[in-house]
């Protein structure tokens, strides 16, 4: 990940709005993010298996205060009419923003796994980075932890929804295949209940340099 700051959203969707919400992501959102003070980049995940169509947005940052940075707030507060029309679509929606509290391994793999945490953890964050980012076929291991001060920033854009949840951090490994990223998880132990998890496969990437002229 680029940056030392984050937000990870998820949301779940009706298979009649994916396509409406695909293009919106592609055609205007994440666009519209990544011109935001402190935005570095976009990643959209979709959960393999499972009944529902969920959905994971991670967003790159360059600090942490960009989470509740006044560029991010106005945006919020001045959604699009495309947004208005989709907000309220969201189902089983979570959202929390923060910083990169450890990190190992280098660039990105197209399986992810996304734990969240719900208390601040108490283990050794890099070692256990380093442990999953050294095992066969995984690419890196962050452990990124919630500003809830600034993710609970009352917005125009989040009256729009219906559910709005939060976490107190996640548990990212990222690899190559699920099969290598499963093998990872299970390093873990019973340290993070992570049996049922979904694994997400990239669908969208856009980084912020791609839309400069």
């Amino acid at each position: 990940m680029q940056g030392a700051g984050f937000i990870a959203i998820w949301s779940d969707l009706t298979p009649e709005d994916e396509t409406d919400w695909a293009h919106w992501m592609m055609r205007e959102h994440a666009v519209e993010r990544l011109g935001v003070d402190g935005f570095l980049a976009c990643r959209v995940f979709r959960a393999l298996g499972g009944s529902a169509n969920r959905y994971l947005i991670l967003y790159e940052l360059e600090t942490a205060d960009a989470v509740g940075g006044p560029s991010y707030i106005a945006r919020l507060n001045a959604p699009t009419p495309w947004s208005q029309r989709i907000m309220p679509r969201l189902e089983n929606f979570g959202r929390g923003g923060g910083r990169v509290a450890a990190s190992a391994g280098i660039g990105q793999g197209g399986i992810l796994a996304a734990l969240p945490l719900e208390v601040e953890p108490d283990w050794d964050r890099e070692a256990i980075c380093r442990d999953l980012a050294s095992q066969y076929r995984i690419a890196a291991a962050r452990v990124l932890l919630t500003d809830l001060a600034q993710t609970s920033i009352q917005t125009r854009e989040k009256s729009l929804r219906r559910v709005d949840g939060s976490f107190a951090g996640l548990l990212l490994v990222e690899g190559l295949d699920e099969a290598s990223v499963r093998n990872a998880l299970g390093h873990l132990g019973g340290m993070i209940a992570h049996i049922d998890a979904p694994l997400y496969a990239l669908r969208f990437n856009l980084d912020r340099r791609l839309l400069r002229r």
